[in-house]
């Protein structure tokens, strides 16, 4: 924008899906920047907090425009949004036209997804939780990564704001019992939606991970069974 606003960094745009919001027709906003260097990554080209080629705020906001009436939300992805300061305005951009927004993050800075929650104008936030959180770094590369997320888990849950957790699955990073310790974890602090996603190797920067992924056609029965009982909400996300 031009008014004095930080500079929102976009580093794509996708005019429509409709898997990413079950029920929307929905554009995501990719967002430039995250901290973390997980080692699944598939989207690792928005790492870097700047990038050539992006597109400015407002002709992403005109290219909406364009679409009102036909697209029913817009949600934030990236990247990790909440590293942008300007993330909050551009919530506020897209609900002025109209349109239901959704922020997909990975939790790691609490106070940055307060902000964005006390927009108001969130009806949707899916957050990754990674690992449990005292390995967190097992996953991101980034020593204590986890004490945001873990901060944010409560925090989500308190808003009252809709929401999902979701963990990506790659038998070479977790095993079943750390998918165990998660879901029972967030179950224990009130969680009440979570998706266990299988990996994909798309666009996944590791030829080894790659390589080496031979994911069981099915996750344990008792697991499965278990999580079923203590989330009002459970499935399993294949690639």
């Amino acid at each position: 924008m031009t008014d004095g606003r930080p500079r929102l960094r976009v580093g794509g745009l996708q005019l429509l899906t409709t898997i990413d919001w079950v029920g929307r027709l929905a554009a995501i906003v990719f967002l430039q920047g995250c901290p973390w260097r997980c080692r699944y990554c598939h989207n690792r080209e928005l790492t870097p907090l700047t990038a050539p080629g992006m597109t400015p705020w407002p002709d992403v906001l005109a290219q909406l425009s364009e679409r009102q009436g036909f697209l029913d939300a817009v949600i934030f992805s990236g990247g990790e949004p909440t590293m942008q300061s300007a993330l909050p305005d551009a919530i506020r951009d897209v609900a002025d036209l109209g349109f239901e927004v959704a922020l997909h993050t990975n939790g790691y800075a609490p106070a940055a997804l307060q902000e964005a929650l006390e927009t108001g104008q969130l009806s949707f936030v899916a957050m990754d939780v990674k690992a449990p959180f005292d390995v967190y770094e097992d996953i991101t590369t980034i020593p204590v990564s986890g004490r945001g997320p873990e901060q944010s888990v409560d925090l989500l849950i308190a808003s009252g704001v809709p929401h999902e957790f979701r963990t990506t699955y790659h038998p070479a990073l977790l095993s079943t019992d750390d998918l165990r310790q998660i879901g029972r974890d967030l179950a224990a602090r009130g969680a009440q939606a979570y998706y266990i996603q299988k990996f994909r190797r798309e666009g996944c920067p590791s030829p080894g991970l790659k390589q080496s992924v031979l994911l069981p056609a099915k996750l344990p029965e008792d697991l499965l069974e278990e999580f079923g009982r203590i989330f009002r909400t459970f499935a399993v996300r294949e690639p």
